[in-house]
C-alpha cells in the first residue's frame, strides 16, 4: 500500500475521506459506578488487556482515558514478531501485514575510510533470522495499533468503548479483599470540568504511562538513571539522494554522530533517531530548547555526503535516554507477599522505562497485558484460584530486568563514538567515552536478533510454567517460552496452516497432543487411549474444571498432531475428543485434528523436535507460553500441573 503522497494524513488509509478515517469518541458518557475491572489508559497496554476481557461478555470492564479521544499519531511504531503472534491470535495479524511496512533487511553504515568526513555502507543482513517465527517484524503507527484494538473492542458481545476525558485522581484500597477499590477521576470535558467521579473496582489496571498516578496510588516509583545522552526522533516526508532511505539503517559517522533509519507504513514516511548533544550531569533535555530545525540540521550532517531534504514533519520529540524499573508491578506490600493477593496492577511505562530504539517499548508493554489479563478473567470467572494473580508481577518484572539491561548496553553502544583505524575515538573530544568500531555494533546487534524479535522471554519456574516431566520428548517447545508455530495441514480439509493460529485469545488453555508412530485410530494407540480417559476419568482436567453447561473445550482445548498423512486417515476414525459435539444444534467440531506437510515439508515433528516413537503433550497458556510437556501416557502429569491453581466447578 502506498500512502501519505500528498502529506502525513491520520487514519485508515483505506479511507479516502480524511475525516471518516480517523478514530472519535462518542458523545459523553459517566463513567459506570462498579465494574469487575478498571483500566486507566487507553494506550497499547491498555487496549491490550481491554481486548482480551471483552472476549469475556459476564465481564464488566470499563477503561477511562485523560485525553480527548483516540489516537490520531503515534509515538511508537515498531511492531515485533512476537507481537505480530499475538496479533493473530486477537485475529488482525493480517491486517496490519497488509498497511505495515516489512523490515526485511538491515543495513550498517559507517565513517568512510577514504574520506571520514562521509559514510560509507559496510554491510547488510536479514532482519529477522529464518525460522525464528512464521511472522515478520513490522512498522506501523501506533495509533493505527490503537484503532485494530479498538475495533475488536467495537465487535464484542457487549461492545466497549474507552471513556474519554477522565484523569486519575485517587484510589482507596478496601481492608477486606470482598470489599471494591474505589477510584476517584476528575472529569475534563467541556461543561463538568472538576466534577469528581468514582468507580468501584474488583481489580484496577494502571496503564497510565510514565507518569503513571496509579503507580503513584500504590506507593510504587520508577528507579533508575539516565544516560545523559539527547536524542530526537521525527518522522519526515523527505527528498534525498542516501541510497538505503527505504531500509532500516544504523548509521554511524565519525564526527557528527549516530542515526537510526526505520522506513515507515505507506512507501514515503520516514522515521529518523537522531544522536544530539551528551547533557550535563543532572541536566534535562528540556534544558536545551531544541527545536526540530536542530534535529533536521543534525540528521543532515550525519548523512553528509549525502542531501536530507525534509518536506513535511508529521511528528517530532527529544528526549533523554534513561531506563527506569519498578520493584514490584501490584499494590502488595513486600510483607504481605505469600500472605494476600494483588487487587492493583501496573503494567507497560508505568512500570518500566527505557529508549525506543530497539522497538522494545510498545512490544513488552503490550505482552505485559496480554500476561495479565487472561488471568484476571480466569480468577473472576470462578475458573482458577486468586494465586494465580501473583504470578504477574513476578514473571514480567524479570522480563524487565532483563530489558532493562539489554537496553542500557544497547543504547550505550549505539552512541558511543565510532571508533575507525583513522579515528580511534571518532568525534575525538571524550576520553572517557569508550568507542565502539561498527563491526562490533553489528554484531552484537545480530547476536540480539531473538531478543529485538521479541522471542527470547522465557518464563522461570513457577506455579504456571512446571518443570516438565518430559521436556526431552518435545526438545523444540521449551517450557516458559512461547509457542513456536509450525506448519500443519488440517486433516479434515487439507488447509495449510500455522499450528500456532489455532490460539486465539479467548482464554483458553491448549492442550496440543503430539502422536506417536501407533495407527491414531487403533482403541490401544496412545494417543487414544489419553483422549479416552480425558473424556471419561473421573479426575481429568476437562471433567474437573469445565462447567457441566459448556462445551467440552471451553476451559481446556485438546488438539492432536499426527505423524501420518492426511491421507491415511479417516476423521471418523478418531477418538470423540478430536470431533467433539458442539453448540446448540450438537454440530461436529472438525478442526481438532493435524498433520504434518509431507510432500513440500517441513514436518513439524522434525522441525520441532518431537519424539516420534513416543510423541507428547504440550500444555500451552492462554498468553500463548509453554506451560509444561507431559509424555503421552501420562494423565497424572497434566492433572498435577493444573490441579494447583484451577477450581473444581464439578
Amino acid at each position: 500500500m502506498q500512502f501519505h503522497l500528498d502529506g502525513f494524513c491520520p487514519g485508515d488509509p483505506r479511507i479516502a475521506d480524511p475525516e471518516a478515517a480517523v478514530s472519535k469518541p462518542g458523545p459523553p458518557t459517566p463513567l459506570p459506578e462498579e465494574v469487575d475491572v478498571l483500566v486507566v489508559g487507553s494506550g497499547p497496554t491498555g487496549l491490550t488487556v481491554a481486548a482480551q476481557l471483552v472476549a469475556f461478555p459476564d465481564l464488566t470492564v470499563c477503561v477511562a482515558e485523560a485525553k480527548p479521544g483516540p489516537l490520531q499519531l503515534g509515538q511508537a511504531d515498531g511492531i515485533a514478531c512476537r507481537t505480530m503472534e499475538m496479533f493473530q491470535a486477537f485475529g488482525f495479524a493480517a491486517a496490519v501485514m497488509e498497511e505495515a511496512y516489512w523490515v526485511n533487511e538491515t543495513v550498517f553504515w559507517g565513517p568512510d575510510p577514504d574520506d571520514p568526513s562521509g559514510i560509507r555502507r559496510n554491510d547488510r543482513i536479514p532482519d529477522v533470522e529464518d525460522g525464528l517465527s512464521e511472522m515478520p517484524h513490522v512498522i506501523l503507527n501506533q495509533a493505527r495499533v490503537h484503532d485494530h484494538y479498538l475495533q475488536v473492542m467495537a465487535n464484542a458481545e457487549h461492545p466497549l468503548t474507552p471513556v474519554y476525558r477522565r484523569r486519575f485522581v485517587d484510589l482507596d484500597l478496601p481492608a477486606n479483599d470482598d470489599d471494591p477499590v474505589v477510584a476517584r477521576f476528575e472529569r475534563l470535558d467541556e461543561g463538568r470540568e472538576g466534577t469528581i467521579e468514582a468507580v468501584r473496582a474488583r481489580y484496577v489496571i494502571g496503564c497510565d504511562g510514565a507518569r503513571s498516578r496509579v503507580r503513584t496510588a500504590i506507593g510504587r516509583e520508577l528507579v533508575g538513571d539516565a544516560a545523559n545522552q539527547a536524542w530526537g526522533v521525527m518522522d519526515v516526508l523527505a527528498v534525498t539522494d542516501f541510497p538505503d532511505v527505504r531500509y532500516k539503517a544504523v548509521v554511524h559517522s565519525a564526527d557528527e554522530g549516530s542515526l537510526l533509519i526505520i522506513p515507515r507504513e505507506g512507501g514515503y514516511l520516514a522515521r529518523l533517531y537522531i544522536e544530539l548533544d551528551k547533557l550535563a550531569e543532572g541536566e534535562r533535555v528540556a534544558n536545551r530548547d531544541l527545536t526540530v530545525d536542530h534535529l533536521i540540521d543534525a540528521a543532515g550532517r550525519i548523512l553528509a555526503p549525502y542531501r536530507l531534504d525534509v518536506r513535511e514533519v508529521a511528528w517530532w520529540s527529544v528526549y533523554e535516554i534513561g531506563q527506569r524499573l519498578c520493584d514490584r508491578f501490584d499494590d502488595v506490600p513486600a510483607s504481605a507477599v505469600g500472605t494476600r493477593h494483588p487487587r492493583v496492577f501496573i503494567a507497560g511505562d508505568a512500570c518500566h522505562t527505557h529508549s525506543p530504539k530497539a522497538g522494545q517499548g510498545m512490544n513488552v508493554s503490550m505482552q505485559d497485558g496480554f500476561n495479565l489479563a487472561w488471568k484476571l478473567a480466569a480468577v473472576l470467572r470462578g475458573r482458577s484460584a486468586p494465586l494465580l494473580l501473583d504470578t504477574y508481577s513476578a514473571e514480567r518484572h524479570a522480563v524487565a530486568e532483563e530489558l532493562i539491561e539489554f537496553d542500557r548496553e544497547f543504547a550505550a553502544m549505539f552512541s558511543a563514538a565510532s571508533k575507525t583505524a583513522e579515528h580511534e575515538l571518532g568525534r575525538g573530544s571524550d576520553e572517557d567515552a569508550p568507542a565502539v568500531d561498527p563491526a562490533v555494533f553489528q554484531r552484537h546487534f545480530q547476536q540480539q536478533g531473538r531478543y529485538t524479535a521479541g522471542v527470547a522471554t522465557r518464563y522461570g519456574p513457577s506455579l504456571l510454567t512446571a518443570e516438565a516431566p518430559a521436556q526431552h520428548r518435545a526438545t523444540g517447545f521449551v517450557v516458559g517460552t512461547r509457542f513456536h508455530s509450525g506448519p500443519v495441514i488440517r486433516l479434515a480439509d487439507a488447509k495449510p496452516m500455522q499450528l500456532g493460529h489455532t490460539v486465539e485469545a479467548d482464554g483458553r488453555w491448549r492442550l496440543f497432543v503430539f502422536g506417536d508412530r501407533a495407527d491414531p485410530t487403533a482403541s490401544d494407540s496412545a494417543l487414544n487411549r489419553l483422549c479416552h480417559r480425558l473424556l471419561t476419568n473421573d479426575d481429568s482436567p476437562l471433567r474437573r474444571y469445565t462447567p457441566a453447561s459448556a462445551d467440552i473445550d471451553a476451559v481446556l482445548d485438546v488438539r492432536a498432531v499426527l505423524q501420518q498423512s492426511h491421507h491415511d486417515v479417516n476423521i471418523g476414525d478418531l477418538p470423540p475428543l478430536l470431533r467433539p459435539t458442539k453448540g446448540r444444534y450438537g454440530l461436529i467440531d472438525y478442526q481438532k485434528v493435524f498433520c504434518p506437510d509431507l510432500v513440500k515439508g517441513p514436518d513439524v515433528f522434525d522441525l520441532r523436535s518431537v519424539d516420534r516413537e513416543a510423541g507428547a503433550v504440550v500444555i500451552v497458556r492462554p498468553d500463548q507460553h509453554v506451560a509444561t510437556v507431559t509424555d503421552l501416557g501420562d494423565l497424572e502429569a497434566i492433572a498435577d500441573f493444573f490441579n494447583p491453581f484451577m477450581l473444581d466447578v464439578r
